[in-house]
């Protein structure tokens, strides 16, 4: 399973209790701490782009994951997502296959064109990046995310963690992957 690129690996570093027991994970005392606030910790929007369904559907599982974490989650597909979407939310998680020969899947095209066009300031949204892709066409591997998580830097925009990157070829569940990185990744924000 591809391990994240994150600055702080404490996850198992927490005191035993007298029992011997450990006193809890990183995510299960995030957990413990927001739902007794019941607070949303992020307002995240995941854009997905897809062509067969596959990012679709791991933006599916974090929809049902996240929010037991604390964080609100709402997914944009289907050519739904807006430049205008990104006003009101802090936080967008793309989640994007690559078509084609690298190419942007069809229903983020539109998303894609509208930010290059209107070139707005980002400054303001963290974002991270889940890309699914196929490693036998080497060359274009997860281009699609490559190309957004560039577009997002350019436009200003913060970069929280490292770019995930699955082959959905050998791993066509990648929802497991991807669940497990965005749980970690979610502690970042």
């Amino acid at each position: 399973m591809p391990q994240p690129n994150f600055p702080f690996r404490g996850r198992q570093a927490w005191p035993r209790l007298k029992s011997g027991r450990r006193s809890g994970t990183l995510l299960a005392v995030i957990e413990r701490s927001v739902a007794s606030a019941g607070v949303a910790v992020a307002d995240i929007l995941i854009v997905v782009g897809t062509e067969s369904g596959n990012a679709e559907m791991v933006a599916d599982f974090l929809s049902d994951e996240l929010p037991p974490l604390g964080h609100a989650v709402e997914i944009a597909s289907d050519d739904t997502a807006e430049a205008a979407d990104l006003a009101n939310h802090s936080v967008v998680l793309i989640c994007t296959a690559t078509h084609g020969d690298g190419e942007l899947p069809d229903n983020l095209i539109p998303f894609h064109d509208s930010l290059v066009t209107t070139r707005p300031d980002l400054s303001q949204i963290r974002y991270g990046v889940i890309a699914l892709g196929d490693q036998t066409y080497a060359e274009t591997f997860c281009q699609a995310g490559r190309v957004m998580d560039r577009l997002f830097a350019d436009l200003g925009a913060n970069k929280v963690g490292e770019r995930l990157e699955i082959d959905a070829c050998p791993q066509p569940l990648a929802d497991e992957d991807a669940v497990e990185w965005a749980k970690e990744w979610v502690t970042f924000l």
